[in-house]
């Protein structure tokens, strides 16, 4: 993956995994303590401190269970990219298959429009305000974008809201905005927000520019909740979070350190030092042999480090993924008493999944062979039987059975 400063470094997507913490401990943490009471206390393993699963993806450390959330990195817009310009569509619809969107804006002002470096903005009000320039132009290019996809066979929504009502209302916005993820009840909140924007709303087919644009807004604000990720806070000039909750942007802020963290990362991976992500703090390896310079570039990432009380990225995918997002995780096994799959390895597998998901769509993400063939499931804690529609909870263990 590139990483450089000039425009359209980005063109195809590029696409990677970040691993969260889940919010509920790992269940191998019931496991073992299971296990001990029946005499039979699992082996310790080489620092782990007492988690005993052995994931396929991510890491679990202390019953700290890391999860796998697809991210997709996709290139800047450009003005007029609703109408094409830039990579315009091929850009906007690479958001389609996004649940969530992160706007990773430039903090301290240290990059102009070319993506040209400049010196570090000090003054927290215009740094303030061309993050708002930068949000504001996003969110509208894609409103844009939705109110041109709903404009296309509006007149035909029209008659249908005349024969249907609101449901042929409904049911027209959910066709038309299918392909981005759009469901009877995220269109339901869209026209909920409409309507108390417009408390005298008339009927759709004498509906005016203001009033579809608004409606464009809540449409966006359901289908690509965005984030704001607040980055280089450490070169920013002091005051910037303040001022950006001042404009009201109406959007969650995270203040970000997306550079320390990888450097953090990247010695923590060489041993140099001892690092969890997300903390604020970190300890130097005894035995790593360090330069003078690194020692000194370690203590200045120390330093800021503890001031901003962490690298902000950590609690960034948290409030997406289990905030915003309200997913929920979900551990299948094929053995509903040992909790292990057909090679024995413990809790293998943990998906990120809606809260409220039924347990046979659970079966789907796992594979779609096990939802179409699902037969029943059976709660790993309760060992109960559990049906198609039963709703699955936070930290579940579930055994699904299938037709071959």
């Amino acid at each position: 993956m590139d990483i450089a400063n000039y425009p359209f470094c980005t063109i195809d997507p590029n696409v990677g995994v970040a691993f969260p913490r889940a919010r509920k401990p790992c269940p191998c943490g019931d496991l073992r303590l299971r296990l001990t009471e029946d005499g039979r206390a699992p082996e310790d393993l080489p620092g782990r401190a007492g988690s005993i699963c052995v994931p396929r993806t991510g890491t679990c450390t202390a019953h700290e269970r890391q999860v796998p959330v697809q991210l997709v990195d996709v290139a800047g817009l450009v003005p007029g990219a609703h109408e094409g310009r830039g990579r315009g569509n091929a850009f906007l619809a690479d958001l389609a298959g996004c649940d969530a969107l992160i706007q990773v804006v430039d903090g301290a002002g240290s990059t102009d429009e070319e993506g040209q470096p400049i010196p570090p903005a000090t003054d927290a009000s215009a740094a303030a305000a061309a993050v708002v320039r930068e949000v504001t132009f996003l969110t509208e290019e894609i409103e844009q974008w939705i109110a041109g996809l709903r404009e296309d066979g509006w007149a035909r929504g029209v008659r249908r809201v005349q024969a249907e009502g609101e449901r042929g209302l409904q049911a027209f916005l959910v066709e038309r905005l299918s392909g981005l993820g759009a469901t009877s009840s995220g269109i339901g909140t869209a026209l909920d927000g409409l309507r108390t924007a417009h408390p005298n709303l008339e009927q759709p087919w004498l509906w005016g520019r203001d009033v579809l644009s608004t409606l464009a807004v809540h449409l966006r604000a359901g289908l690509f909740p965005l984030h704001i990720a607040v980055n280089k806070l450490d070169l920013a000039p002091p005051g910037l979070m303040k001022a950006l909750e001042d404009a009201d942007l109406g959007v969650p802020l995270v203040g970000c350190l997306a550079d320390m963290e990888l450097g953090l990362r990247r010695a923590a991976s060489s041993g140099l030092i001892h690092y969890r992500s997300g903390a604020a703090s970190f300890s130097v390896d005894e035995e790593a042999s360090l330069s003078d310079a690194q020692r000194a570039a370690l203590a200045k990432m120390a330093a800021s480090l503890a001031a901003h009380e962490g690298t902000g990225v950590e609690a960034l995918f948290d409030e997406v993924v289990f905030g915003t997002l309200d997913h929920i995780v979900v551990y299948p096994v094929q053995d509903e008493g040992r909790w292990v799959d057909g090679e024995g390895r413990v809790l293998p597998d943990a998906i990120v999944v809606p809260r409220g998901i039924t347990a046979k769509s659970v079966a789907g993400h796992v594979h779609s062979d096990l939802e179409s063939g699902f037969i029943r499931g059976v709660d790993g804690r309760s060992r109960r039987v559990v049906g198609a529609d039963h709703e699955v909870d936070d930290g579940a263990v579930l055994k699904i059975h299938a037709k071959a």
